[in-house]
């Protein structure tokens, strides 16, 4: 198994990485050897994946970043580097590798003060791999301050420092920054392909994964969650009933409080299972001492711990409120399929009953409507909109229709 095996779909991704991986390969080697470097290479030191949300843009940085981590001594025999097993490429894929730092949003955005040490990083030497890597997974919520101090990095990088961002599309990174990257673009896997990696990776059962795979519409971390967590696929079937309860104003305010209320209790599980590790850890580093005392001046790094870990929070109840809109987007866009007599395939056939009723009950007009409100709520969420209100005028404006 190679890094690119969890690259569901992406077939023509992997192959330009892997040519690259093989070029940045064959360049450490001469550096070591004090060999001519070769001169045609697919390897740069900059790198923007992009693509819709599930595509996987994040695993295709990843695998790449394990593949040039590399040390298995299949290489020296003409083997691809990216094998799976090797050190290099284990602890990379765990994010566990020292030379590999990954930056991730906690809030928002990314503040710059979250990448004063990675960016001072990036131009030391690597302390045990091949290549110090940088990977960026929210490359779009850089802002201003965070944004000009990629730029300069990677504008002027080390030598064997490279960088990797994802975001969704090109346009949500700054013109400077991707002028100096290489753009890769990765395609929504199809239904199909989901359904085989769930069922070859994972052992799901087949029609299991046949009906998560189409459900999320190829989004293949989604669709992995949903086939091995009840808990998510109870929450997607109450979100699936929404629709059909929304008769009175009294029903939109009590559907709108439980699916936000529902995202606040997703949100507390994670921290639960999160915040008490990386406290203790803190602790332990810092030196506490028997009782739970801190030495004197850590308050402040308790503190900014406190702060990351309450901005982390609010984003992951957005971020699972956005999963539930996306639902209710593909919820209504089955019933439009339906009053519209397409050959669209129905992502939501588990609902059957409540689309039919809902297209039967309805106008396509009404059904665009109560889409554009729900991504209506969406952007409300973006702007950071109180959720509860920005979730009350969309039950409001479904019922209205």
């Amino acid at each position: 198994m190679t890094v690119w095996d969890d690259l569901v779909g992406q077939e023509k991704v992997s192959a330009v990485l892997d040519a690259a991986a093989r070029d940045a390969d064959a360049l450490v080697t001469a550096v070591r050897a004090d060999e001519p470097v070769p001169e045609a290479s697919k390897m740069t030191h900059a790198w923007l994946f992009t693509g819709p949300p599930g595509a996987g843009r994040n695993q295709a940085a990843r695998a790449f970043a394990a593949a040039l981590q590399c040390v298995s001594p299949d290489r020296a025999l003409g083997g691809a580097p990216g094998c799976g097993f090797c050190d290099g490429c284990h602890t990379a894929l765990l994010g566990t590798h020292a030379d590999v730092t990954t930056v991730a949003a906690v809030g928002s955005e990314i503040l710059v003060k979250d990448m004063r040490d990675t960016v001072r990083k990036s131009f030391t030497a690597p302390a045990t791999g091949r290549w110090q890597i940088i990977l960026v997974e929210d490359a779009e919520r850089l802002n201003e301050k965070s944004a000009n101090a990629v730029l300069k990095a990677v504008e002027e990088p080390a030598p064997r420092t490279v960088w990797l961002l994802c975001a969704p599309s090109v346009e949500d990174v700054l013109p400077t920054i991707r002028s100096r990257c290489r753009h890769l673009n990765l395609r929504t896997p199809s239904v199909e392909a989901v359904a085989d990696m769930l069922v070859r990776r994972d052992g799901i059962e087949p029609e299991v994964a046949a009906s998560v795979a189409r459900a999320t519409q190829g989004h293949v971390d989604r669709a992995r969650r949903l086939a091995t967590d009840p808990a998510a696929r109870e929450r997607r079937a109450a979100v699936l009933k929404l629709p059909l309860r929304l008769d009175e104003v009294g029903a939109c305010l009590r559907a709108a409080q439980e699916l936000v209320d529902a995202a606040a209790e997703d949100a507390k599980q994670l921290a639960e299972e999160m915040d008490g590790r990386e406290t203790e850890e803190l602790r332990t580093a810092l030196g506490a001492g028997q009782g739970g005392r801190m030495p004197r001046g850590t308050a402040g790094v308790m503190k900014d711990l406190e702060d990351m870990q309450k901005r982390r929070k609010t984003r992951t109840q957005r971020d699972s409120l956005d999963v539930a809109l996306g639902d209710l987007t593909a919820f209504y866009r089955d019933v439009l399929a339906l009053q519209l007599g397409t050959r669209v395939a129905i992502a939501n056939a588990d609902a059957g009953d409540a689309l039919d009723r809902l297209a039967r009950g309805s106008t396509p007009e009404s059904t665009l409507r109560r889409i554009e409100a729900v991504s209506a709520c969406r952007d409300a969420l973006d702007r950071n909109v109180a959720p509860l209100l920005a979730v009350e005028a969309m039950t409001m404006a479904l019922r209205a229709g």
